[in-house]
């Protein structure tokens, strides 16, 4: 199977929504959404602590190659264990891949442009990812195996390992950035909501203050709803309090 196709049938099984920063998925930028092959929505939410994840998983994919590599390099040179080290950095680099591109009840797997691009488009990151697994594996199968083909295996893993993370950067870079869009979306959400919540409360500040004033106009008649308006005008003056609470955190 071709690149080409793999890439096609991939992108028919799992399409991708808009973008978090997209204004055309606004109303639903703290998920992302699919339907499975029952029918039912899969909503994995975007929240700062699923882009931590990310980026650690991102990270974790930079580190471990060079890791890999640098241990394929010791196994080569009969270092003990160095290669069993490396298949371990191996694991984690294919895991960490796997997680960061397949949408999980956790993770929500290629969710934007952006993504879908630097993995499939002309940067062919998810391409370049697996091709060094790949590669590295077969490396390490010869040097165990003490074959011929050892050193020319090791030699394009180590030619392969600037270029990869070079590609790997890119990638964390895309990730980061799409935290920082999610967080002002947020802070901009939560922004609106204060205003509104401080519209009514001001607006129910004076419907109390009125309703004060009828209760001393009415006399004995009105000395219980006097008490019930100096609640309501308590309440006012603490949600006062919160949004300004709320608004001085969104501005941070």
């Amino acid at each position: 199977m071709s690149n080409a196709v793999a890439v096609q049938e991939t992108r028919q099984l799992h399409p991708h929504p808009a973008a978090v920063n997209d204004a055309r998925a606004a109303s639903s930028a703290t998920a992302d959404t699919t339907v499975d092959q029952t029918g039912e929505q899969d909503i994995v939410p975007l929240s700062g602590e699923v882009f931590g994840a990310l980026i650690n998983l991102s990270g974790r994919r930079r580190f471990t190659s060079q890791r890999l590599v640098l241990y394929a390099v010791l196994g080569s040179q009969g270092h003990p264990g160095a290669t069993a080290v490396a298949r371990e950095a191996l694991a984690l680099f294919r895991g960490a891949h796997t997680s960061l591109l397949k949408r999980s009840g956790e993770l929500p797997g290629v969710f934007c442009p952006e993504l879908e691009e630097i993995y499939f488009g002309a940067p062919g990151g998810d391409a370049r990812i697996t091709g060094f697994a790949e590669l590295a594996g077969r490396a390490l199968n010869a040097i165990d195996d003490k074959l011929k083909s050892a050193p020319e295996l090791l030699a394009q893993l180590v030619k392969e390992t600037t270029p990869l993370l070079a590609v790997l950067n890119q990638i964390t870079g895309v990730y980061e950035e799409q935290s920082k869009k999610h967080a002002r979306l947020m802070r901009n959400q939560l922004r609106g909501i204060m205003t509104d919540i401080e519209t009514i409360a001001r607006e129910a500040k004076m419907v109390a203050f009125n309703a004060r004033i009828v209760a001393a106009r009415s006399g004995q008649a009105g000395k219980e709803f006097s008490v019930v308006a100096g609640v309501l005008s308590s309440i006012t003056g603490e949600i006062d309090e919160l949004v300004k609470a709320a608004l001085s955190g969104a501005a941070a």
